[in-house]
Parts: structure tokens; C-alpha cells; sequence
């Protein structure tokens, strides 16, 4: 079931030139999202964030994902990922990805390193974790010293 995992977690991350920042901060566009994401989000869902070794929780449910994603993009005009590699971890999936911003009044992308930890249940996504340096991430799958 963990390749299985791996893809549903490809499927879930836009290609790398998709503004995601309209998808999440549009009520309609989100709403359609949901609908998409229905099938493989369990409804216990939860989300987290790492920054600067502090965890913030962003609630329960789907609308989770949003609350992180319009937090995480609050600085950004545009925003794309773009995925360099995942790993099979079992029930979990860690995704190693670089993120590319637009600030308002600027023409230049600012590019960052990050990575995220899916975590799975019965072919649903139970919990995601997203951690601004990935150091911290290798460390919350045991991937690190």
C-alpha cells in the first residue's frame, strides 16, 4: 500500500507551474478543491507546521489544509511547488520539495527548501506536516541524527 501512498501524495501536489495561491485564497475555486480532495483526506485530518522549531497546529478537517496553506502563502503573490523527491516511508510519505514566491510589487521568484510528511491510514492522508527546514523533517521520521 505505501507506493500506493506515494502516488496519492504526487496526485495531490499541483505541477510545479501552478500558482496554488488563487486555488486556496478563492472561496469558489476552494470549494471546488474540496470536492477533489473528499476521497483521499480523512475527516480526523490534521495539520501542522514547523517554523523555527515552533509547531503551529492548523485544526481538524480539510479545511486545515486551507487555514496552513493561506498562513504559509500570507507573504507571496504567487506561489508554486515544485517536487524534487519523495520516500516511501510506509504509512508515511516524505516529500523533499523547493517552493518558488512572488512578492507584490516584484517580478523575481524567491526560491526555498522544505519538506513535508504525509501520513496515511487505510489509503487516506491522516495528518500533514509541513516543515520550513528539512532538517527537522528528517528528524520527525528518524531519517536524521
Amino acid at each position: 500500500m505505501s507506493e500506493a501512498n506515494v502516488e496519492i501524495v504526487r496526485g495531490l501536489v499541483f505541477a510545479p507551474d501552478v500558482d496554488i495561491a488563487p486555488l486556496f485564497r478563492d472561496e469558489e475555486t476552494w470549494t471546488a478543491l474540496v470536492g477533489a480532495l473528499a476521497s483521499v483526506i480523512h475527516r480526523d485530518f490534521h495539520c501542522t507546521a514547523t517554523l523555527l522549531g515552533s509547531e503551529t497546529s492548523y485544526g481538524v478537517g480539510v479545511e486545515a489544509i486551507r487555514a496552513f496553506y493561506l498562513d504559509w502563502m500570507a507573504p507571496w503573490m504567487t506561489y508554486r511547488v515544485e517536487i524534487e523527491e519523495t520516500m516511501d516511508l510506509g504509512d508515511r510519505v516524505l516529500v523533499l520539495a523547493s517552493d518558488f514566491g512572488r512578492r507584490q510589487g516584484t517580478t523575481e521568484e524567491v526560491k526555498g527548501s522544505n519538506a513535508s510528511v504525509w501520513t496515511f491510514r487505510k489509503g487516506t492522508v491522516v495528518r500533514f506536516d509541513a516543515f520550513a527546514d528539512r532538517a527537522d523533517a528528517l528528524k520527525a521520521v528518524g531519517l536524521a541524527e
